[in-house]
């Protein structure tokens, strides 16, 4: 049965011409954007959106669809003509309002804004290895799911790009693990036109690409003419035939194919051609239509609604097949890739929480989350866990989730259980693993989380950013998460790192100080469906923090102890807000003052990001006004005075290498020092 629109009566030329047309119409129209990536890949995406995608225009969001990726995300309106034309709701009106406020076709495509988007791509790199995590999904779901007899996750990962995302150093990352893991069914369709925005590459990027990619285990078609349609179209069914790798079309092109005086130019990159310019493309194209105008028999040849609607129903009625032959499998699949939780999740979030209070186990947070973890991942298959290299010391592995292999033949390895491996080796690959685990998510089926040392977030920041601009739920584990480390030194010592992380808008940001608050952080993140966190988490061991409620903790913040705590029968005259392991210092410090007979309050806001959203009833309840209020936190001090701080106790400077006691007592994070800081606040007023 048919997947996509037949190419056999249609002029390919024609099709590949629209986009060319619309491409430079709607960039001349914002005067801002990218035409010659749409105007070189028009005839790659006629080969593969016209006779091989499977996709279903009326339901973007079908399970078993193909994912296709413009990791060139500078190009988005070759995405945004592919949209309309094949039949997507993405009116003319929208790309006659390209770049402009609040339309569905942004300066570069953005999943949950256009219809069809499969992520959002731009920074360079970062698409490529967002498919790596689609297809590597794939692959892990088609292992626990499909039966003999029935296939209900089979589906390929297409990206395009080129030579910017090749130079990124992310694309080694991923590519190398895509070759590694043997996923056969990802296809990368490489746009090697030699240009980027500083003209010609050849001084700055002599790779051997296909040489490159043939050292991770990819397959290499190529190179090829990538104006050649049946030639593009025979490379991709080449591909799709793989059983050993993913597959690198190398395709040689002309950027801003068609325009005599911008084609194969720097000029062509990132401007508009210019009106002018764009008369004579038009006359050299044979395109004799208004801008925005496509011929009814055009539209018609690149419709692929029908084509959808077919493919998506015989997908239907196989899972209909499926769920009466295997009803149990059928509705876990169906939640997983829903992303909902499953029923009983609340009550082991309950349970769970009551057990570390109830043990009042003194353990490293970085401990305290693998405890929680073995809660977890035991009830949740869909949890897809990793480290970069530091699994030791991340902690991120459980008796539920054996490391992640494959064979020579590419199968996934089963354990005497029959069960496949759900904890990966991303190796030294912070950046790669952030990235991949977007695309795991992005993808459906699987809720991601990887691990590796909190200095090292430096590394995964953009594809944090990314996570947070996407409202993709992925989990990032940072351990070692202060000068605590000891005597690594500065190089490894977080500073500002906490400070950083709590800057990106929509990321949750966990530092908890104990085992109760550990768990509450992992389970809020599991339930945060539409934003990443992240966990900042310690190498040294916390001694348990009594406490009188255990319900308030998911508010970020809430009050762990009033002077009574102390031995003061006497209202607070200040409070000590702290995070993490300090919270135990703040605790030693409440006693010091309370043999100087001076009340305080201790607050513990394990996620300053999170107790920001409470509302302003709760806020003055945990932080009363008209008290002096000193934070304590090891790291940059900048982000506490927002919270009407007196003073804070913190780091501006970077750590030493020492044991970690040692270091406490040099830079001043001491019960005494506190207490002195707290008083010294009081005399002030």
């Amino acid at each position: 049965m048919a997947t996509t629109p037949s190419l056999a009566n249609a002029n390919t030329a024609d099709m590949a011409n629209a986009i060319r047309a619309l491409a430079m119409d709607a960039v001349q129209q914002a005067n801002s954007g990218h035409p010659g990536a749409p105007m070189g890949m028009a005839d790659i995406a006629v080969a593969l959106w016209g006779q091989h995608l499977k996709h279903n225009p009326a339901n973007p969001h079908w399970a078993d669809r193909d994912r296709f990726v413009l990791s060139n995300g500078h190009g988005s309106m070759l995405i945004y003509a592919l949209l309309h034309l094949t039949g997507y709701a993405l009116p003319i009106g929208e790309l006659k309002n390209f770049r402009q406020l609040h339309s569905k076709t942004a300066g570069h495509p953005e999943v949950g804004v256009t219809p069809g988007v499969e992520t959002t791509t731009g920074p360079l790199g970062q698409g490529i290895t967002n498919a790596v995590g689609m297809a590597l999904a794939e692959k892990l779901l088609a292992k626990e799911f499909n039966r003999p007899g029935h296939t209900v996750v089979d589906h390929h990962t297409y990206a395009f790009l080129g030579d910017g995302c090749l130079m990124e150093g992310i694309s080694h990352e991923a590519c190398a693990l895509a070759g590694a893991w043997k996923l056969n069914k990802l296809v990368a369709l490489y746009d090697d036109n030699g240009i980027s925005i500083d003209g010609q590459v050849k001084p700055w990027f002599i790779d051997n690409t296909p040489a490159r990619f043939a050292a991770y285990g990819w397959n290499v078609v190529g190179p090829i003419d990538g104006h050649d349609v049946a030639a593009v179209s025979k490379a991709i069914a080449e591909a799709k035939q793989s059983t050993t790798g993913p597959t690198l079309v190398v395709c040689k092109t002309h950027i801003g194919k068609g325009s005599p005086n911008r084609a194969n130019t720097a000029k062509a990159h990132g401007e508009p051609l210019g009106a002018e310019e764009i008369g004579l493309t038009r006359a050299a194209l044979g395109w004799a239509h208004a801008p925005f105008e496509v011929p009814a028999e055009v539209y018609a040849s690149w419709d692929a609604k029908a084509a959808g609607a077919s493919a998506e129903a015989a997908w239907n009625t196989a899972f209909a097949a499926y769920a009466a032959a295997h009803p149990a499998l059928a509705a876990e699949f169906t939640r997983r890739i829903r992303g909902e939780l499953p029923k009983g999740f609340d009550q082991l979030v309950v349970d769970t929480v009551v057990d570390a209070h109830t043990k009042k186990e003194t353990v490293a947070s970085r401990k305290a989350s693998q405890l929680a973890l073995e809660a977890f991942t035991a009830a949740l298959p869909e949890l897809l866990g990793g480290s970069a290299d530091l699994t030791g010391s991340n902690l991120t592995n459980t008796k539920a989730t054996p490391a992640l292999r494959f064979d020579m033949a590419g199968e996934v390895v089963l354990n005497e259980q029959g069960v496949g491996g759900r904890h990966i080796n991303y190796g030294v690959r912070e950046f790669g693993m952030a990235a991949i685990m977007n695309g795991v998510t992005l993808h459906g089926g699987f809720i991601p989380y990887g691990g590796t040392f909190l200095t090292f977030s430096d590394y995964s920041r953009n594809a944090i950013r990314m996570a947070a601009l996407m409202k993709q739920r992925v989990i990032h584990v940072f351990t070692h998460d202060s000068i605590g480390l000891g005597e690594d030194g500065p190089t490894h010592q977080s500073v500002e790192h906490a400070a950083s992380l709590r800057l990106i808008p929509n990321l949750d940001v966990w530092r908890p100080g104990d085992t109760a608050e550990t768990v509450v952080a992992w389970a809020v993140a599991l339930q945060n469906a539409a934003k990443p966190t992240a966990l900042l988490l310690s190498r040294q061991n916390l001694p348990y923090a009594p406490k009188r409620d255990l319900s308030d903790i998911r508010k970020g913040a809430y009050v762990l102890a009033e002077p009574s705590d102390a031995g003061l029968k006497k209202k607070a005259k200040a409070v000590i807000i702290a995070t993490g392991s300090e919270v135990q210092l703040a605790l030693k410090a409440q006693e010091e003052l309370a043999r100087r007979k001076i009340p305080v309050r201790v607050v513990s806001m394990p996620s300053t990001t999170t107790f920001d959203r409470q509302d302003v009833k709760y806020k003055k309840a945990v932080l009363p006004a008209g008290l002096p209020r000193v934070a304590v936190e090891m790291g940059s001090t900048d982000g506490w005075w927002k919270y009407g701080c007196a003073a804070v106790v913190g780091l501006d400077t970077y750590g030493e290498s020492a044991p970690a006691p040692v270091l406490f007592e040099h830079f001043g994070f001491t019960p005494k020092n506190v207490a002195d800081t707290v008083q010294a606040a009081l005399k002030k007023r």
